[in-house]
């Protein structure tokens, strides 16, 4: 199985939250200051991560949101490299060391440790802002709001765009149809790619449009970037109108199971 995708956010957070466990470990347990700010930073960073994963999950982000999503992933970044000074600095002392050198060594520590103190203090108030600005700018709500206001989704444009309007179509087109119709292979998979603008949903529409009778079943579907496959897949059931069936299927996998029992011996075109 494939490791889960990790955002640039979630990539900056993780490990710092690890690292402040590990602050909290047996090994720093004389640095009883250094410890509890360790435990109030994971515990507030912690809370800020919930946060930050709902608006992952968000398709439209509010700006002021994702101005403070990308300054607590800088202040991660900061922070992490901060820690590992603090880790670095406070390795341990070599049994074998000789009396005076071990006492220089606890010496110079002790001034590391206060120094390390005050660091820990500057990391609290850091994140406190960052805690402050988010109550203050209300990105909690963002995350949770609803709104009235519908985005026009432009592929809805596209899918309506006359093709005598373009340019160089004919000759993608073509070999889409052929790709398609090729009754050497029953089940074929063809991905249009590119960046935006260059009328993939057009084409794909056209192609659609061209050979669409010669299947018993088509199926022109939008999705978003993070889709519920549940809903998908239960649209797919009610477009095929399999409503009656609908009702039965509790999860993705009878949904699955329900489809393919349904497409069996069929031709079908799914344009997604």
């Amino acid at each position: 199985m494939s490791a889960p995708v990790v955002s640039a956010t979630m990539g900056a957070m993780n490990p710092l939250i690890g690292k402040l466990a590990a602050l909290m470990g047996d090994e720093y347990k004389k640095l009883t200051g250094v410890r509890r700010q360790a435990s109030f930073l994971k515990d507030e960073l912690s809370t800020m991560k919930a946060l930050l994963e709902k608006l992952e999950l968000m398709d439209e982000l509010d700006p002021l949101a994702k101005n403070w999503r990308d300054h607590v992933r800088e202040m991660s970044y900061d922070m992490e490299n901060c820690i590992d000074d603090f880790m670095r600095d406070l390795g341990g002392v070599d049994a074998k060391t000789d009396f005076i050198k071990k006492t220089v060594k606890r010496l110079k520590t002790l001034r590391k440790r206060h120094r390390i103190a005050d660091w820990m203090e500057e990391l609290k108030a850091i994140a406190l802002q960052a805690n402050e600005r988010r109550m203050r700018y209300k990105i909690y709500d963002c995350a949770n709001s609803t709104t009235d206001v519908v985005p026009i989704d432009t592929r809805m444009l596209a899918i309506y765009k006359q093709a005598a309007g373009l340019v160089g179509i004919d000759g993608p087109k073509k070999k889409l149809v052929s790709w398609l119709t090729d009754t050497q292979k029953k089940v074929k998979v063809v991905a249009i790619v590119g960046f935006g603008g260059l009328d993939k949903t057009t084409l794909a529409k056209q192609v659609y449009d061209t050979i669409g009778g010669q299947f018993s079943c088509t199926i022109f579907l939008s999705v978003s970037q993070r889709p519920d496959m549940s809903s998908l897949l239960g649209g797919l059931l009610s477009k095929l109108e399999m409503k009656e069936k609908l009702t039965h299927a509790h999860d993705v996998q009878d949904i699955v199971g329900r489809l393919r029992e349904y497409l069996t011996h069929k031709s079908y075109l799914f344009l997604f």
